[in-house]
């Protein structure tokens, strides 16, 4: 039970915490997505850290498919926008809590 909630802090400071400085980003810069993804490959660190949480995010996809449906939780479907429209540090708690529930 109380792992349930150490899981659902990170989801939300993970939701929060990468947002505050993607909002920063776009306020000193401009409002243009193709600009971030243009940030995202300026050099080869930046580069690895894309393909490192590509990879992550198409993880917690699969582990989120296998998981709504192997349990018929359709409700854990959530983490997989959550994870591309928020981010990996969101997504991949999301799902922990979800698996996590009793029965889960």
């Amino acid at each position: 039970m109380f792992l349930r909630w150490i899981y659902l802090a990170l989801a939300v400071v993970g939701a929060v915490w990468p947002m505050w400085y993607f909002v920063a980003w776009f306020n000193e810069n401009t409002w243009s997505l193709s600009a971030m993804l243009d940030a995202w490959v300026v050099n080869k660190a930046t580069e690895g850290m894309l393909y490192d949480l590509t990879v992550a995010a198409i993880a917690v996809t699969v582990g989120t498919l296998a998981h709504a449906v192997q349990k018929r939780d359709w409700r854990s479907l959530v983490c997989i926008p959550a994870t591309f429209g928020i981010g990996v540090s969101c997504g991949l708690p999301l799902l922990l809590w979800f698996r996590a529930r009793r029965g889960g």
